[in-house]
């Protein structure tokens, strides 16, 4: 990494957009959890397919590893570089462009640098929906949303963001540019290659623009906020609403008592019903006919599944008690360390999961304190475990990996996985050797090897 050499990629981007002072590259070195601070010679924002092209080109030539990063929003440390300080980081936050959209085919071609906001907005005003929704989305971009495969409220209704997607152009490690960037619902002529770097995190190639689909906008929504007797008693109202409202449900999140006090202690919020609950529900109807979260809300408190609910009355009100959701998270970092588990389950294993996983994290930690929440209408939790009060925060986030091992134990036993939505990056790759099979893994080294043989990109990510 002479300083010749670092000339050479600046003088790509150009030196306005080449970062090399330590300061400046402070935002992008730092996970938003300040778990991994990696350190890099230069960070490097291109502002063109081509200039990423001509980056990877004379990194395959010089054997120079590349670490791609988007909004730098993730969760696994796949878009950090290591400490080692080796290799360069390519931003897209400059490639923003929406290229186009286009209602009546309900598609839009966008720079991998856009914003997830952005994208939604655009799609807004052209009178469809995009309907990934992540609480990130103002700085999250989706070159980084498909590089992890994201999820978020609506995978339920719509899918993840493989399924959001109809096609991509990308950077190979050579620099050598695959335009797949077609429209089209149907193409059966062999391999779908758009898949192979939808989730790879950036270890194959670099997504430079992408082809997304969109869906007719709502025109109403129904959300309601509902005390639940217990996870089971929420799985038996999921099964209920789909059935009731002609399976309109588009998102269905379960969220613990816990959950609510820490919201409501730490982010300015209020319970939105009279009384506490061990168990919420907190459920979105697409255009459903007037009145249908009444009626199944009264079907459900006769089974005795609710004891109480609210039903938005306006479009604030929604937003209120959507941000009672979104807030959760943020709320675990008042309350010291936090270890994160993004699982997930069949849906109709939650209720048991829950109890066993619980019982092996209090088994291992006494008072540990349990915090899952989530997707649950898709089989994704945030099982996540706040520090036990008055211990020291550093002691207990040095139990990361052990903590893991308790709960990713009963998440296998549970045939489920241990990386619902967050990837694997840096944080998982140790355990894939015990969740992928001998010939899994040997598929995927494969195909790391078939793509970019000189191992330059994000190399040390995803694969053990």
């Amino acid at each position: 990494m002479t300083p010749e050499l670092l000339n050479q990629f600046a003088a790509i981007v150009g030196e306005k957009h080449a970062i090399r002072d330590v300061a400046g590259m402070v935002g992008y070195m730092t996970e938003w959890r300040e778990i991994w601070v990696g350190k890099s010679p230069l960070v490097m924002r291109p502002g063109s397919t081509e200039e990423v092209s001509r980056i990877l080109k004379l990194a395959s030539e010089t054997g120079t590893a590349i670490v791609p990063q988007s909004g730098n929003t993730g969760l696994v440390g796949g878009q950090i570089p290591f400490e080692s300080g080796e290799e360069l980081l390519l931003s897209l936050d400059r490639m923003t462009k929406i290229l186009n959209v286009d209602a009546p085919d309900s598609t839009m071609t966008v720079q991998a640098g856009a914003t997830l906001k952005s994208v939604q907005d655009a799609a807004n005003e052209a009178g469809r929906l995009f309907p990934l929704s992540l609480a990130s989305e103002g700085s999250c971009r989706i070159g980084g949303n498909l590089s992890t495969n994201a999820g978020g409220l609506n995978v339920l209704a719509y899918g993840n963001a493989r399924d959001l997607c109809l096609g991509l152009e990308v950077v190979l490690p050579d620099g050598r540019i695959w335009n797949g960037l077609r429209r089209l619902r149907k193409d059966n002529t062999g391999y779908d290659l758009k898949n192979l770097f939808i989730g790879a995190e950036g270890t194959l190639g670099v997504i430079t623009a992408a082809v997304l689909k969109l869906y007719p906008k709502p025109r109403t929504h129904e959300t309601a906020f509902i005390a639940v007797t217990s996870p089971q008693a929420a799985v038996d109202l999921l099964s209920l609403a789909k059935e009731m409202s002609g399976n309109r449900v588009v998102a269905f999140e379960l969220l613990p008592r816990i959950a609510m006090d820490f919201t409501v202690k730490h982010m300015g919020v209020s319970n939105p019903l009279e009384e506490f609950s061990p168990w919420y529900a907190l459920s979105e109807l697409a255009d459903p006919p007037a009145g249908s979260f009444e009626a199944i809300l009264e079907e459900a408190m006769a089974r005795g599944l609710v004891t109480d609910a609210t039903v938005a009355q306006s479009e604030a009100q929604r937003q209120a008690l959507w941000a009672i959701r979104e807030l959760m998270p943020e709320s675990q970092k008042f309350e010291g360390g936090s270890i994160k588990h993004d699982v997930s389950v069949p849906v109709s294993r939650i209720p048991q999961f829950i109890v066993e996983a619980t019982k092996a994290v209090e088994n291992f930690m006494p008072q540990a304190r349990v915090m899952s929440f989530g997707h649950m209408g898709d089989g994704n939790l945030h099982f996540n475990v706040s520090q036990p009060l008055g211990m020291d925060k550093k002691t207990y986030i040095d139990q990361w990996n052990e903590m893991n091992a308790v709960v990713f134990d009963v998440v296998l036993k549970f045939d489920g996985s241990v990386s619902a939505e967050h990837g694997i990056g840096r944080l998982k790759k140790h355990q894939m050797a015990e969740i992928k099979s001998t010939v899994e893994l040997q598929m995927m080294r494969d195909l790391k090897k078939l793509f970019d043989p000189g191992n330059i990109m994000n190399p040390g990510k995803v694969l053990p």
